[in-house]
């Protein structure tokens, strides 16, 4: 490659906001994530019409969304502890080889124990792999570059999971069949996992990321105390919690009402779960720009709190009273998609808060966000089986739900001395921009 066209390069990127250095880890990511989100549209359904009961789909979801959890708030700790590059190895090889046991001892000969085995040890996999890298762009990005490095890191990953992996089921499962389609999300997932880690060469990611002075308890405990020290942090972590919890519920139980109850084919089915994750992807930009001049906390209450309140009943009601409408339907879903972007404001919010610990009030919310994919489910689930709602019921549960993190929103204040110490940091050049969301 000749040197103007090296310059060329590395000039698209920078001109882009993409660190050089990590360029094909956000390519590999996006891959990766592809692969992970083929399952999204279509597993709900597959279990279904393969004999087993929307309980056994709740628990599945459930049970996968703990472990991502519990993975997601340990792949920073342990990328402090190990690097991010080989946190990320780890997470490419367990999803590679728990994907094979999930295809080939539980969906193939459709094992429900196995099944539920595998799919729950699966859900450690991918947030090692996500959450490392973004650990990694935190550590090796140059300050002035870390707020459009993370945009595209939330870009890489929503754009695959679902909305381009829904889009690859949406036309393989005709050609190929639903079963082999899972087996090509492996293919993806290995394809995207090799091109991040062995293209990307940036050195940082490759040792360990504190002293070797720093204890083990200290990185993994020391951001637990900052929620009782910060209540502000708990309050914050369960509103981001709130944020996307009705989106991995409606994985689990929307496919079979809008396939089984409203005619709709998977086809349409999937087309719609995409046009609402390209919409939530379009307006995290926005809704970040909005909050530079509207304020952060009245962007989360008002246009996530109570846009999610207003949102949500219509995504349920609008195609009940026009049924066979995609169009209509597909309205109602964009809308839906940006009310949940509209709780991206959070990740600037957060680092005003608690100016002297930025990073521990950040993991509060990565840890919000690895318990909305098992509290969405759990709450579909508590509101079948133990208060007999239908799906009415639990569409006006998650509507409530999220008009109370409006009022919680409204709670989070920047105090004057957290303002003051931001304000001081800006004047000796030290960046408070946020790495997450």
């Amino acid at each position: 490659m000749s040197e103007a066209s090296t310059t060329q390069r590395r000039g698209i990127a920078e001109l882009l906001g993409i660190p050089r250095p990590l360029f094909f880890g956000f390519v590999g990511l996006l891959l990766f994530m592809i692969g992970d989100g083929v399952e999204a549209g279509y597993l709900d359904t597959f279990m279904l019409h393969n004999g087993h009961t929307q309980g056994d789909v709740n628990l599945l979801f459930t049970t996968y969304g703990i472990t991502v959890m519990i993975s997601a708030w340990f792949s920073g700790p342990l990328s402090d502890l190990y690097g991010p590059k080989r946190v990320m190895w780890i997470g490419l090889i367990l999803w590679s080889v728990l994907e094979v046991g999930l295809l080939a001892l539980g969906l193939g000969p459709n094992n429900f124990t196995m099944t539920l085995t595998f799919y729950t040890l699966r859900g450690f996999a991918y947030p090692l792999f996500a959450y490392g890298f973004l650990v990694w762009i935190a550590a090796a990005t140059p300050a002035t570059m870390l707020g459009s490095a993370a945009g595209w890191f939330w870009f890489s990953f929503s754009a695959g999971l679902p909305t381009l992996g829904s889009q690859f089921a949406r036309y393989a499962i005709p050609e190929i069949g639903e079963l082999a389609t899972f087996w090509c999300s492996l293919g993806l997932v290995i394809l995207g996992g090799l091109v991040a880690l062995l293209f990307t060469h940036e050195p940082t990611g490759k040792k360990r990321l504190l002293p070797d002075h720093v204890s083990t308890r200290d990185i993994f405990f020391g951001s637990v105390s900052i929620m009782w020290r910060e209540p502000k942090t708990l309050i914050a972590g369960i509103v981001r919690t709130i944020d996307t919890s009705s989106e991995y519920a409606f994985l689990a139980i929307m496919p079979a009402f809008f396939i089984d109850h409203l005619g709709f084919t998977q086809g349409q089915w999937l087309n719609l779960l995409s046009l609402i994750f390209l919409s939530n992807i379009l307006f995290n930009l926005v809704s970040g720009m909005l909050a530079d001049a509207l304020g952060h906390r009245f962007i989360v209450a008002v246009f996530g709190g109570i846009g999610g309140f207003v949102s949500i009943p219509l995504f349920y009601y609008i195609p009940v009273w026009y049924p066979g409408n995609f169009a209509a339907a597909a309205a109602v879903g964009i809308f839906y998609g940006a009310t949940v972007a509209a709780f991206v404001p959070l990740s600037g919010l957060m680092p005003q808060i608690c100016p002297r610990e930025k990073a521990a009030a950040l993991s509060i919310l990565g840890l919000g966000a690895g318990a909305s994919t098992w509290v969405g489910p759990a709450i579909a689930g508590i509101c079948e089986s133990v208060f007999g709602f239908g799906m009415e019921g639990i569409i006006w549960a998650f509507a409530l739900i999220y008009l109370s993190a409006a009022g919680m929103t409204v709670t989070l204040r920047i105090s004057d001395e957290a303002r003051r110490y931001t304000q001081e940091a800006v004047a000796r050049g030290e960046s408070v921009t946020a790495v997450g969301h």
